[in-house]
C-alpha cells in the first residue's frame, strides 16, 4: 500500500493567522498518526508564513512514523535539517518568495550543486528525495547526483484530471525513475477526487504528501474522518 504522509502546514497557517497557538500543530500531528496516516510533511519556508524552524524542532520527537522534511537548500534549511534529522528531506526548488510549489527541478542544470547538498544530507543518515518533473532525462540526472527518490509534482495531472490521459506521463516516469533504482513519491494538488485514479495507475508509488485538499476536506468532515477516507484512496485494488 502507498503510504500518506499529511503536510501541516495548513494548520499552521491558520494559527498565524491569528497569532497565539490554535490550533496546536503538534497535537494535530499526533492526532493525524493516531487516525493512521504513515507520516507528517512540513515545509519551512524563510518567511515562517506557515511552519516555522521551531515548528519543526518541536514536531520532531512526537513523530514516531515518518518525518518528512520539505525546503529549498539554503544554508539555513541545511542547518536545520542537520539538527532535527528527520527521516527524509525532500528538496524543491522553491524561491523565497513562492507561495506555493509550482516546477520541479532541472537536476541537469544544478546537478553540481544538488550533488554537494544530498551527499551531505545522505551522509548524515537522512533519506533524500527531490521534487521532479516527469521527463526521463530528470530522473536520470537525479538517479546519477545520488538521490533516493524523487517526488514526482502532480499539479498538471490533477488540472488535466478527469482526463484519462492526465495519468500516463507519471506513470511512465515512476517506472523509468524505478529502473534507475529510485523510489517515488508523488505530491502537489492530490485529493480525495484524484487520488484513487493516481495511486492505482502509477506503479511502485511509495508515498503521497498532501495537505491543502485533505485539511480543507478536514473543515467539513473532521480529521479522522478525511485521514481514513484518503487511506482507503489508497488501499489496493481487489
Amino acid at each position: 500500500m502507498t503510504r500518506l504522509s499529511v503536510n501541516v502546514n495548513k494548520i499552521a497557517t491558520l494559527r498565524n493567522a491569528r497569532g497565539g497557538g490554535l490550533p496546536d500543530v503538534v497535537k494535530a500531528a499526533v492526532k493525524i498518526q493516531e487516525f493512521g496516516a504513515h507520516g507528517i510533511t512540513v515545509h519551512p519556508r524563510p518567511d515562517a508564513r506557515h511552519i516555522t524552524y521551531d515548528d519543526v524542532r518541536a514536531l520532531r520527537p512526537v513523530v514516531h512514523t515518518e518525518f518528512n522534511v520539505e525546503g529549498y537548500p539554503s544554508r539555513d534549511f541545511m542547518d536545520l535539517v542537520l539538527e532535527v534529522k528527520p527521516d527524509q528531506v525532500t528538496l524543491v526548488p522553491d524561491p523565497p518568495d513562492a507561495l506555493t510549489s509550482n516546477a520541479g527541478w532541472d537536476t541537469v542544470r544544478h546537478a553540481a550543486h544538488l550533488q554537494e547538498v544530498v551527499l551531505e544530507l545522505r551522509q548524515a543518515g537522512m533519506r533524500v528525495s527531490l521534487f521532479l518533473e516527469t521527463a526521463p532525462r530528470l530522473a536520470d540526472a537525479a538517479a546519477a547526483i545520488g538521490a533516493d527518490r524523487i517526488e514526482l509534482y502532480t499539479e498538471p495531472f490533477a488540472k488535466a484530471f478527469p482526463d484519462p490521459r492526465a495519468v500516463v506521463p507519471f506513470a511512465a516516469a515512476a517506472k523509468h525513475a524505478h529502473a534507475q533504482g529510485l523510489g517515488i513519491n508523488a505530491g502537489h494538488d492530490l485529493s480525495a477526487l484524484n487520488l484513487t485514479t493516481f495511486a492505482h495507475a502509477v506503479p511502485h508509488l511509495a508515498e503521497v504528501s498532501i495537505g491543502h485538499a485533505l485539511i480543507a476536506d478536514a473543515l467539513y468532515d473532521g480529521l479522522e474522518n478525511t485521514v481514513k477516507r484518503y487511506l482507503d484512496c489508497l488501499k489496493p485494488l481487489i
